[in-house]
């Protein structure tokens, strides 16, 4: 009788630790019925083990991934060996709401899941166990981080008034561009930009407006670009942008069409409706060039040769000496 009476309070214990302990357990079996859910999964999902029992996990949850669950249980069952799924691979297959108050900026809890294999009293390997990790702390630490590091790496390319790449960014992408037309005989032109009379905007008006024309054009340059050009604010008021797979009679097309999309625009700022223009240099890259420093100095000649010729126009660089194919 007393043993009976222990293996009954051993019983109750264990009952009571699967209901309490602060992990997820789930029993299927091999058609995905439900036959534990316990009391961790029951606080979560809002629905009891009495009403869950026997029906099917795709039923209850239409929004779990089920191709996926079913290559893991499958995996367990078959291989009789345990598997794992991280909260990178699948964020939250079970779709719990974050209770955490701590973590509460992230919408849904973040899991881990260990799939074990279970074996019963005749040797069939026919019952897996679902063990779900509420790992919300460290995964919102860890995405929280990355997205510092990424605004931190954003910050650092990036031009801070204009959004642009930065002249090192930028130009750290032109060395690379330069070796690929180099290496694969391909073409590329560069434009080079500069606000006309920018410095008479200043002195009559300030800097707060200079920052507010410089803007407007940087915004124009983004927005008349193609989605392969890169652009960056090379300093002050010039700007500079990479057009690959393009000619030099393409990189005056293009640049032809952003002188007059800026030469309309008109720039509201404190002081008022602010207009300006642009001159631009063209170059083409070519197979004399040594290195990228070279195509930059070509575009730059380009550049002044249309500022001394009146401004509000675009130079080619003379002789540009295409690769050739």
């Amino acid at each position: 009788m007393t043993e009976s009476r222990n293996e009954l309070h051993e019983f109750h214990w264990i009952m009571d630790m699967l209901q309490t302990i602060e992990v997820g357990l789930v029993v299927l079996d091999s058609g995905f019925g439900i036959q534990l859910w316990n009391g961790f999964m029951e606080n979560h999902s809002g629905l009891s083990a009495t009403r869950l029992q026997g029906r099917s996990l795709f039923e209850v949850f239409p929004d779990i991934p089920e191709g996926w669950l079913r290559r893991k249980v499958e995996t367990a069952l078959t291989l009789n060996m345990r598997t794992f799924s991280t909260w990178e691979q699948r964020p939250h297959p079970f779709p719990f709401r974050n209770a955490r108050p701590i973590t509460g900026t992230e919408p849904y809890m973040y899991q881990n899941i260990t799939f074990s294999p279970l074996t019963s009293a005749s040797g069939a390997v026919d019952h897996v166990c679902l063990v779900v990790y509420d790992v919300t702390d460290s995964a919102t630490a860890r995405l929280r981080m990355e997205r510092a590091n990424a605004r931190l790496q954003q910050q650092s390319q990036s031009d801070g008034l204009t959004g642009l790449l930065n002249r090192g960014a930028w130009e750290s992408l032109l060395a690379s561009e330069f070796e690929r037309f180099r290496r694969y005989g391909s073409i590329g032109t560069l434009l080079m930009l500069d606000i006309d009379h920018f410095k008479p905007i200043n002195d009559t008006w300030g800097h707060q407006v200079g920052d507010d024309v410089i803007r407007a054009v940087s915004a124009m340059i983004s927005e008349r670009l193609r989605q392969t050009d890169i652009a960056g604010r090379y300093g002050g008021e010039e700007f500079v942008v990479i057009l690959p797979e393009t000619d030099i009679g393409g990189g005056e097309i293009l640049g032809e069409r952003l002188r007059q999309s800026i030469s309309t625009m008109e720039v509201t700022t404190e002081a008022g409706i602010v207009q300006c223009t642009i001159s631009l240099g063209v170059a083409q890259v070519s197979s004399t060039m040594a290195d990228h420093h070279q195509w930059l100095s070509q575009v730059d000649k380009a550049l002044y040769a249309a500022k001394d010729n009146g401004r509000n126009q675009i130079a080619l660089a003379q002789n540009p000496h295409p690769v050739s194919h």
